[in-house]
């Protein structure tokens, strides 16, 4: 062939251009047909934003790195769906930014940890992991407990995910500080904050409601996970079979 790739392999300039345009060949066939269909992911009743205390609770875990350890996405195996529960939809992911799927598993998938155990446990194992499950590697976070959540500027996270995309309104911005209060106490206006965020998990998550501390966001982030869809009468929209 009288055009070798001598040619690449003697000038990075010319590689470099080969290796671009390569790359955007690939990524405009992937992403391309994307923008071409009507739907890329399916609306699935139950959905909703994160409240203003799970939003802090997962801002907290981002922060740690949980996601390291713990992935968020239950793939279409038997296996997995035997131990974990229903395989991850896409509409689950709609309101991550960003997302937590993850890479690995050095902990248990955390998709559906939602309502598995109590407040009292998840605080238990916070505090002493090894005092819960003896052989765990899983570091322990006992400030959690300790150190009060820093809200005071949760509605400028709302404002900030609204212009990304998430759908906050000005009504729940406007009482973020409010929701957050209700949620992690279990006092003031939580018939407006359930009707703003349905099947939020409300009460005092570490066992004193004179305190709002990360501990009591990061609970009640990991008890909303894997709730919000029913799946006893969830069909999907297409067969990919």
């Amino acid at each position: 062939m009288k055009f070798g790739h001598h040619i690449f392999e003697r000038n990075v300039i010319i590689l470099a251009v080969a290796i671009l345009i390569t790359v955007s060949i690939g990524g405009l066939v992937q992403l391309v047909p994307l923008y071409t269909m009507e739907q890329t992911i399916e609306q699935v009743e139950g959905m909703r934003p994160y409240s203003p205390l799970e939003l802090a609770g997962r801002n907290i875990y981002v922060r740690e790195g949980c996601y390291a350890c713990h992935s968020q996405q239950i793939r279409p195996f038997r296996d997995e769906i035997e131990r974990y529960g229903h395989y991850s939809l896409a509409a689950e992911s709609l309101y991550d930014h960003p997302f937590q799927w993850g890479s690995k598993r050095t902990g248990p998938d955390l998709a559906r940890v939602g309502g598995k155990y109590s407040n009292d446990w998840h605080v238990a194992h916070f505090v002493d992991p090894r005092g819960i499950v003896p052989e765990t590697i899983m570091p322990a976070y006992p400030f959690f407990a300790t150190k009060a959540l820093r809200f005071h500027n949760i509605a400028d996270h709302l404002r900030s995910l609204r212009v990304v995309g998430v759908p906050y309104t000005d009504e729940q911005i406007d009482n973020a500080v409010r929701d957050l209060r209700a949620q992690a106490t279990g006092a003031g206006d939580v018939e407006g904050l359930l009707a703003r965020y349905p099947k939020a998990v409300v009460g005092s998550f570490d066992g004193d409601p004179s305190r709002i501390t990360e501990l009591d966001a990061v609970i009640a982030y990991l008890q909303m996970l894997g709730t919000l869809v029913d799946f006893t009468v969830y069909e999907p929209e297409r067969d990919f079979r």
